[in-house]
This record gives C-alpha cells, structure tokens and sequence, in this order.
C-alpha cells in the first residue's frame, strides 16, 4: 500500500487527522485540548515531514516520531503559534528570539560539513543543502527548503472556489497546468457536473505541452551539469518555442488561468507544424547524445536510488519510474485510448532519468496529436454553490500531484495540496552517498524537483 499524504483539519471541538493512501484514507478524531497522535513514520519515512508540518501548523503532538524539530517555523519564528487554526487570525508576525537549527550530521576523523544555501548563486529559489563530507565523498546530505511559507492554505480559506482559482494557478510555475486541472476536478466534483470530451482533451493537451516544456528544460540542464554545453543551448531553443506554444494557444507562457470551463477552437495547423517540428529535433537530438561516451560516463551509476529506497519513501513521477515503479495517474482508460504508454527505466540513476525524459517527451507528442483532433469549441456551465470534502490527482511534470479541499456553503474551509516535490525531496539525500559533492548539482536536476510547490 503506497502512502500518500497526511494533514489535519479543525473541528468544532476536534482535530481530524487524514491518511491518505493509493488504496484507502484513514480519518483520526483526536482531543483538541490535548491533541496527540501516533507516528507512521516508522513505517512510511516520508510521513515525517506530514508530521513535523502538522505540529507546527495546528500544535498536533507526534507520539513516537523519530524527528521532532520545525518544519515549516523557521529559527526566529514565534513559539506556540500555529497559523492554521481558525483562532489565528493575525496579518503578521514579530521576530523571536533565534533558536538554532540542528542539522543531521555525520562525525568522526576527518568528516566535515558542508552548507550550501538557502541564498544560491544561481537563479534559484531558497534552499539548504547540508552534507557531511570526507574529502570529497559525500557521507550524507540533509535537504532544508520552507523559507518562504506563503500560507497558501489559508490564504484561500473562505474564498469561493473560483475566485481561489487564480491563486491555484501560481502555485508553482513549472506545474501550473496540472494545479489547475486538480482544482478544475475538485470544483467539477463539487458541482456534480461532467466535463465534455472536448475540454477534457483541450485540457489533457496543455498538460503534455507543461509536460515537455519541462522535460526540455530539463535535459538540457542535465546535459549542461554533467560540462556538455552544446545541449543545453539546443534544448533551451526547443523549450522557448514550446513556451510561444503555450502563449499561443493560453495568452501566456506558463498557461496560468488556461483550464476555463470553455474553449474555442484551437490553432490546429500552427500547432501541427510545431509538432512535427519537434518530434524531428528530438530524434535527432537522441541520436546525438546516445553517441557521446563522456557524457554517459558522468551520467551512468551516478545518484542511483534503488526500487527499494525508491519504494520504501514513496517516490512519485520521474524520480519512482527511472527506479522502475510504474507510478503515472495516467495510467488510466482516457489517456490509454490516447495513447499513453507507461514508460519506466531500472537502474535509477541520472541516466535513467535522462532516458526516461526522451521517452516521455515522444510520448507526450503523440498524445497531443490525438487529442487535438477534437477540436470543436465546448462549453460546461459552473456556479460557485457546493458543499463537501473533494480531493483529485494529476500527473504533473515532475510527478503525482495530490490535491483536495472542504467546501461549505460555497466557500473553502479547508485547502490541502501536496506537491509531488513534498515527497521526492525527501528522498534525494538517499542518491548521494558514493558520490562527490561536485556531482550533487547534476543528481539534484535529473530529479527536476519543484522549490515553490513544495514550499505552500
């Protein structure tokens, strides 16, 4: 049984502890007064982040757990507070008085620490890398993101659905697409109405675009990690073109507020052409890369997560099926009628993922062939009135994302999304030993792990 998610919710006169699984969700009631609940951690390591997030949004003690320090509640950040309660209603905060992380750490003779981040170089979003090194050797890794925390989940609280969705759709840029259609299924739930075929199609079609875009993306930054260059520059050519794409059927390059519940007809001829455009790049650029040993050589049994560590955390997406789990919510009559293909690799390294991407992208062009041929223009008529618990999953770019929401009297109550990111980033420390730390920036691309969806 795969884990999934687990978060709380506020009662009247309790908490509600939800455990969601790939077969079954589990609900807890537990004591507001004394709220305290039993660990799963021990057997699901990648519950603990569910846990310590728990604690420090609603004050839920974790009996039995293995880590009980802040997630979310960075060094200075007030202690008894927690922003998710319904009592919390302040607009900020006052600094408190700094209170010293303690970082995971590997000791004895000649073993240092290394820290990198949470302010990078690069154009990148904050993030802490702390490894514990011998020489070069990497020993162990300890990744440390949440310094943002944007309060996502309570800034919708009380919106109506629609007027939530805009925020939905910003959650994280390189996934948009698939946080709207989650939210586009809790809102079609809710309203207990069916979408036409046509917009399920126009829909399934942007996200195979978000989808390349980023797998694009993607191989050239690994290429270009590994000190090859040349492909990075190619990909990034056929990424822009895939983003003027998305502009040119959405009005914007990352399809923010694209899945409306109407569509017109789409530019069929420009998109067609693109498309054999593309599919002749990418074979093209296969052919070079398979042909080029030097860059193999860096790639092959680099950042290796075996089918057991892969399974043992739940690992979802690129990440779970480059170590041979067939793990894709598309895995299901719509998308296989459209020719879906489960794609897997086994040896779950960053050749794996690399190889796993050039397949996807094919993949994904030949599912946007099939679903732009219904191209009629649909329309499904949606009002904000709804009650319930809904919840929905998508595959986005960088794997499963879970989503799901409590609506009452038209408005949200409660918001809970789980990025695809929450889960794979607690396994990356799990690649690293056997590797030098001059590896880490390639290990952590091949895995395309999302900084601002992990970061509500």
């Amino acid at each position: 049984m795969r884990f999934v998610a687990r978060f709380a919710k506020e009662r009247q006169s309790s908490f509600e502890v939800i455990t969601v699984f790939d077969e079954k969700t589990e609900i807890e009631q537990i004591d507001k007064a004394d709220p305290v609940v039993e660990t799963i951690a021990t057997k699901y390591p990648a519950a603990i982040w569910f846990e310590r997030k728990m604690h420090d949004d609603f004050g839920i003690r974790i009996e039995g757990a293995f880590d009980h320090r802040p997630l979310v509640h960075q060094e200075r950040f007030p202690k008894d507070i927690h922003p998710m309660r319904k009592d919390f209603t302040e607009q900020s905060l006052d600094f408190a008085e700094y209170r010293p992380y303690k970082y995971e750490a590997i000791g004895g003779e000649g073993v240092f620490e290394v820290s990198v981040g949470p302010i990078h170089a690069g154009i990148i979003e904050p993030g802490h890398f702390h490894f514990s090194q011998a020489g070069e050797d990497i020993l162990h890794q300890e990744v440390r993101h949440f310094y943002k925390y944007r309060a996502i989940e309570k800034m919708v609280e009380g919106m109506d659905p629609l007027q939530a969705a805009p925020i939905i759709a910003r959650i994280s840029g390189n996934e948009s697409v698939a946080y709207q259609i989650a939210w586009r299924d809790i809102v079609v739930q809710a309203l207990g109405t069916v979408l036409p075929n046509a917009l399920l199609k126009r829909h399934a079609l942007l996200l195979e675009l978000e989808r390349i875009i980023h797998h694009l993306t993607d191989l050239g930054f690994i290429s270009n990690d590994a000190g090859f260059a040349a492909a990075l520059a190619f990909c990034s050519k056929l990424a822009e073109e895939a983003r003027r794409m998305m502009k040119h059927l959405t009005r914007h390059r990352f399809g923010f507020d694209a899945i409306t519940f109407e569509a017109d007809p789409l530019d069929i001829g420009a998109l067609g052409q693109w498309l054999d455009h593309l599919q002749e790049q990418m074979q093209w650029f296969r052919e070079w890369v398979i042909d080029i040993p030097s860059l193999w050589d860096r790639f092959d049994t680099t950042g290796i997560l075996t089918p057991y560590k892969a399974k043992k955390y739940d690992t979802v997406g690129i990440v779970a099926r480059a170590s041979g789990m067939a793990v894709d919510v598309r895995l299901n009559p719509f998308y296989l009628e459209h020719g879906f293909r489960m794609q897997t690799q086994s040896n779950g390294d960053v050749a794996a993922r690399f190889k796993l991407r050039l397949d996807e992208v094919a993949n994904s062009i030949e599912m946007m062939r099939r679903f732009m041929m219904d191209n009629a223009p649909s329309t499904c008529k949606v009002q904000s009135e709804a009650k319930g618990s809904y919840s929905a999953f998508v595959e986005s770019s960088i794997g499963e994302l879970f989503m799901t929401a409590d609506i009452k009297n038209g408005k949200i109550e409660r918001f809970f999304v789980r990025d695809p990111s929450f889960m794979n980033w607690q396994a990356l420390h799990l690649m690293m030993p056997g590797n030098i730390i001059a590896d880490f920036p390639l290990i952590n691309k091949s895995c395309d792990l999302s900084y601002a969806g992990n970061d509500l």
